[in-house]
This record gives structure tokens, C-alpha cells and sequence, in this order.
């Protein structure tokens, strides 16, 4: 269950474990992004790495934005989805 756009968010043990197991391999790619532009890296590849991390992270955003959504439409909570895409749109 997620509450959303509230104070705590609460995601079912499934959504949690997915959403900690991504945060952790974009937590990796960045610490392998630091290393590459600390040792002045091939360009290109950092890049490339820029971009894996990047998407990584959007779909992990993408997962809860969609968890969040869902909650509140579930149980009609126009004014926590009102929230959600202020959010949204000032992104």
C-alpha cells in the first residue's frame, strides 16, 4: 500500500524491495561516474554512463510516481493527485 503524496510514503514489501534494489544500482553507477570523472575518463564512456544512471533513476521515479497515482485514483483522492501533478509539471 502506498499513501500518497503525504508526509511518509508506504509502498507494498514488493514496490519497497524493487524501489531500494534500484536506488541501490543507481547508487553504483554513480560511484562508478565519480571514479570515471575523478580519473578523467573517456568522454564518451562517461557519457554513456551519465545516460545508464539517468535512466535508471527516471524509471525508479517512474515507478513510484505510478504506485502514488494509482493509490490515490483507487480511492477517488482528486486532491492528492492535484498534488501529484503540481508536482510533476514543476519538474
Amino acid at each position: 500500500m502506498l499513501v500518497c503524496c503525504q508526509e511518509i510514503l508506504q509502498l507494498d514489501d514488493k514496490d519497497m524491495d524493487d524501489v531500494i534494489l534500484r536506488l541501490k544500482k543507481v547508487n553504483g553507477q554513480i560511484q562508478g561516474l565519480i571514479r570515471m570523472v575523478e580519473n578523467s575518463d573517456n568522454c564518451e564512456k562517461v557519457i554513456v554512463q551519465f545516460q545508464a544512471a539517468k535512466a535508471a533513476l527516471d524509471k525508479t521515479y517512474s515507478l513510484v510516481l505510478d504506485r502514488s497515482l494509482k493509490e490515490c485514483m483507487s480511492h477517488n483522492d482528486t486532491e492528492n493527485v492535484g498534488r501529484i501533478l503540481k508536482l510533476i509539471s514543476k519538474h
